[in-house]
């Protein structure tokens, strides 16, 4: 059994886009790269054939994955986040006290994350390290790098 899993509307859109590109473009095209290998001849010693249906059987295991995911996803309600404490879904800006450096980081589902738009997975150490966090909180968080401390400034929603 799957677990739920929270997502905004437009992260559960570009799943069921995959999933629909998937199916309709993916799918289609080794359908045809499996057909062209087998008209080659002998499947016993036919590397592209061999090549074709791994990545068949790879393509059919992410479409299931998927659909797995998007039937046990609920879109959550931005406009009720608490601000009060880092959720999910919340903006922080924080400053890392090592550096003296302010930066500013969306936490979101694991499928969402996206390090170049500031939007850093829920299950990271620095996602785990800031949840339950107020404003004015030191949160350290122990990082492949050593430990960092980080100061929250401010909680938002976007």
């Amino acid at each position: 059994m799957s677990e739920i899993k929270y997502f905004t509307s437009e992260g559960l859109q570009k799943l069921k886009d995959e999933l629909e590109h998937l199916i309709h473009v993916e799918r289609p095209n080794i359908v045809v790269a499996i057909q062209e290998a087998r008209d080659k001849g002998d499947l016993s010693e036919n590397a592209e054939y061999d090549a074709a249906k791994e990545a068949q059987g790879l393509l059919e295991a992410k479409i299931a994955e998927l659909q797995d995911l998007i039937f046990n996803a609920r879109i959550l309600d931005e406009s009720k986040i608490d601000t009060s404490k880092v959720l999910l879904y919340s903006t922080v800006r924080l400053k890392n006290l090592k550096i003296n450096k302010e930066m500013v980081y969306t936490i979101v589902p694991e499928k969402e994350a996206n390090f170049k738009e500031n939007k850093i997975s829920i299950n990271s150490p620095i996602g785990q390290g800031l949840l339950g966090k107020q404003v004015g909180d030191i949160a350290e968080i122990m990082v492949p790098a050593g430990k960092i401390s980080f100061e929250i400034l401010e909680i938002t929603r976007q």
